[in-house]
This record gives structure tokens, C-alpha cells and sequence, in this order.
């Protein structure tokens, strides 16, 4: 509630706010991400050809495309992307959408050092999402190995967020 008494939340959210989301949920945001990715990808194309066409626009060509030099760059590209995103705000603009945040065992932002390793782990093993649609807790791979969870959070700030996030001192905490 705000001073006037209004609710950021819609009705029909405020029973989902601080839950921990579900696999559907985390896959479209991945999946919103993976174009942000794929579009950042080309955009980086273009601009390294249209640098070489100014260099010498009478023998350019378009450059050749490499597969592993392509996915190195997906990865760092990925890599970079989410880590920079969950440090400053907590969610990706796929998260951002579908209106979800990650957060520490605290139910807390991630440091950066914390959202680097969670997106290199997400980078390199993006399967370990699919964990969250067996896990009861609806926590990834990623989630258990690294204590996070991706919760649904509509606030924009992501400040005083009611969580069922347990902290980690609290009993039942680790279990999962």
C-alpha cells in the first residue's frame, strides 16, 4: 500500500507476491531473454561489419561466422547480460516481464559476485531450469546448488517484499 492506500499489485497478484515462481513462468522469461541475447548477438554483427565496410568499402565482404566463436560469444554475451541485471535489480528483462525477481537465501538481491556465479551456472547448464518443475519448492538446479529462488515480485523496487523465502537460520530452510 501506498499513502493513498492503493496497492501497486493487482488483486488477482497479491496471493503470488514473494512465492516462489513456477517452471512455466521462469521458462518464458528465459526464453524473453534468449531474444534479448540473440538480438544483442546481431547487433554486435552489424556493427563489426559496418566497421569493416568503412575500413575499406571496395573489398568488403561480409564476415564469415564461426560456430564456436559464435556460442563463446551467446555465453559471455549471456554471462554478462544476467549478471549485470540481477546485481543491480534482482530480475532480467524476461523476469522484468513476467514479473518475477531472484534473490539470495535471505530473500535479498544478489551481490554481484552471487549473480555472476548463478549466471555462469545458468549459461552453461540452462537444463537445470526444468529442476524447478519437479522440485516442490519450484527451485532450479542452479537454485539448490547456490541457495536463490526466483520469486514473483511486481514491485518495482523490490523493497519490503513479503517472501516465503525462509532465512537460512530458520528451520526448515534447507530443505528441499
Amino acid at each position: 500500500m501506498n499513502e493513498s492506500g492503493l496497492s501497486p499489485l493487482p488483486r488477482e497478484a497479491r496471493p503470488y507476491q514473494g512465492r516462489r515462481a513456477g517452471v512455466v513462468s521462469r521458462l518464458v522469461a528465459a526464453v524473453i531473454d534468449s531474444v534479448v541475447v540473440a538480438i544483442a548477438l546481431v547487433i554486435g554483427y552489424a556493427v563489426v561489419a559496418g566497421l569493416l565496410f568503412m575500413l575499406d568499402p571496395r573489398t568488403f565482404s561480409f564476415p564469415d561466422t564461426n560456430v564456436l566463436l559464435s556460442l563463446a560469444a551467446a555465453f559471455i554475451v549471456t554471462v554478462l547480460y544476467l549478471t549485470v541485471a540481477w546485481s543491480i535489480s534482482g530480475r532480467s528483462y524476461g523476469n522484468l516481464v513476467m514479473g518475477l525477481r531472484v534473490v539470495n537465501f535471505r530473500g535479498h538481491r544478489l551481490r554481484v559476485a552471487g549473480a555472476l556465479i548463478r549466471a555462469l551456472a545458468c549459461a552453461a547448464f540452462p537444463i537445470g531450469l526444468l529442476w524447478a518443475a519437479v522440485s516442490p519448492a519450484n527451485r532450479s538446479a542452479q537454485d539448490l546448488l547456490l541457495r536463490t529462488s526466483v520469486v514473483y515480485d511486481w514491485t518495482p523496487s523490490g523493497h519490503d517484499v513479503p517472501s516465503e523465502v525462509p532465512p537460512a537460520d530458520a528451520p526448515g530452510a534447507g530443505e528441499d
